[in-house]
């Protein structure tokens, strides 16, 4: 037994810790002062404590396959502070690697750093012209997650701003239920903020954001342009109209520029998967779909799986927490087996996610099956890909190839990774992915080489907001320059 271990361990958590906590005042004057936003191999440091910094470069390390600490990150942190940035995000992590691997031939830290962040030196300045209006129509579940997100994203103020929620006709102590339902929840946790309410304005105060509380029974009974809100983009979480007559309703509102689903779209309407055909949205277009939490994520997957060993079919079986629609306890409803207890059974139902990949992914029309499962958990899915290959693989060639793409590619705030052998569906809450590919139950069949079955989790809840957060900004022209940039 070596005790000296007990000491080593000790003086290197300490001594860890005292470097992450340098790295925080200068991680937050970056933000405030630049606009500038930190991250370590995908994961954000942007407002977070001294532990969490070190646990982000922790999980770096497993992604990586290799150590990374705050003293590998810390110095290029300092020099990035001294230079004359712009609005961007910058992957210390990302930025770390790529530096050990130039090694002496890079020359000084802060020579380095310049040279890297070139293109974003020029100084701060206003990402918009004029900050976009957003107006949540709804206040459920998803609702509730895109205004803490955009709370949290808030920044200096010159991107988006959410100006408040449209919900039915008040009740008795609305705006009180209404603020305690944001501020507390039960699978997410406390609001990461501070909160009271203006009752004047009816509205609820989030770090500093006045998040109004208007009342309509339907969109066209609003003038949003009354509480000075002009040129909005209306997100609809409602379901209630899924096609472009009647969310083309929301367009008959003062104020109004755009509208938003967050459900699949029908018709004409555009479904947009975020990473994969966002770049296809029109200008003009002034409605779209954000379409479905699964099919945000299982498309990405498909996609890479398809252009890298061609998909021939599959079946694609979604094993989906229970959701408000479905009864707490047996009780009547208009489809099938949704009226039995949510919490208490597993319950088969249908699912328009397989059909719904074709509208982003027309090369896989009629490729795919699909089917749900709701389970009674309240956060976090499973999409179980059944597919069959053109192009013969193994488990270890095909997990590394999505490992690359989670870290080095486009998609990568839309895939994750993972081959934790002891993680569950509760361990993934609050992820900001569209999904989560678990590697240890990566499936191949040695018989042939193309039969393979891949896990993807996804918090059906968070990480599909983040992906409307997403959309949005890119809705709102908001484009922030990522570095370093990916290897070609």
């Amino acid at each position: 037994m070596d005790l000296g271990k007990n000491e080593f361990y000790f003086d290197q958590w300490n001594e860890s810790e005292r470097i992450a906590t340098e790295m925080m005042p200068i991680v937050s004057r970056l933000r405030l002062e630049r606009g500038v936003l930190l991250h370590v191999v995908g994961r954000s440091i942007t407002k977070v404590n001294s532990t969490d910094i070190l646990k982000v470069h922790r999980h770096a390390s497993l992604v990586l396959g290799r150590e990374l600490t705050v003293q590998d990150t810390f110095p290029l942190l300092q020099a990035i502070g001294t230079l004359d940035l712009g609005p961007c995000r910058i992957d210390l992590g990302k930025l770390a690697v790529k530096y050990q691997g130039v090694g002496a031939n890079a020359g000084a830290v802060g020579a380095f750093a310049a040279r890297e962040l070139a293109s974003v030196t020029g100084g701060m300045h206003s990402v918009l012209d004029r900050p976009q209006d957003l107006v949540l129509y709804g206040f459920g579940r998803i609702g509730r997650l895109l205004a803490r997100i955009l709370v949290d994203k808030t920044g200096r103020g010159d991107k988006l701003r959410v100006r408040g929620t449209v919900v039915r006709p008040s009740k008795e102590n609305d705006l009180q239920k209404r603020a305690a339902l944001f501020r507390m929840d039960s699978v997410h946790g406390p609001f990461g903020g501070t909160t009271h309410l203006d009752v004047e304005e009816n509205a609820i105060v989030a770090n500093g954001n006045l998040l109004r509380v208007m009342y309509a029974g339907s969109p066209e009974e609003i003038d949003y342009t009354q509480f000075g809100i002009d040129d909005a983009i209306v997100v609809d979480n409602t379901g209630l109209w899924r096609d472009r007559q009647g969310l083309g309703r929301h367009l008959k509102s003062k104020g109004v520029g755009k509208v938003l689903l967050t459900a699949p779209g029908k018709g004409d309407i555009p479904n947009i998967v975020y990473g994969i055909n966002h770049q296809e949205l029109s200008v003009g277009e002034t409605i779209v779909s954000a379409a479905s939490c699964t099919t945000n994520a299982i498309v990405p997957v498909l996609k890479v799986i398809h252009e890298r060993f061609g998909l021939v079919s599959g079946h694609v079986e979604s094993c989906h927490s229970y959701t408000n629609d479905q009864n707490l306890i047996d009780n009547f409803h208009s489809a099938p087996r949704r009226g039995r207890a949510a919490a208490l059974n597993m319950v088969i139902t249908s699912t328009g996610a397989a059909k719904a990949v074709s509208k982003v992914l027309p090369e896989l029309q009629g490729k795919l099956t699909g089917n749900a499962i709701r389970v009674p958990t309240p956060n976090v899915s499973l999409a179980i890909l059944q597919l069959n290959l053109q192009r013969v693989t193994t488990r270890e060639e095909l997990n590394a190839f999505l490992q690359q793409v989670a870290l080095n590619s486009p998609l990568r705030d839309q895939v994750d990774f993972t081959t934790s052998p002891d993680i569950v569906s509760s361990d993934l809450i609050g992820s900001r992915h569209a999904g989560v590919i678990d590697g240890e139950a990566t499936i191949v069949n040695p018989a042939d080489g193309r039969n393979v079955v891949l896990y993807v989790w996804y918090d059906n809840e968070f990480g599909y907001a983040c992906q409307v957060m997403r959309l949005l900004q890119k809705m709102s022209g908001v484009d922030l320059p990522e570095l370093p940039a990916d290897p070609e």
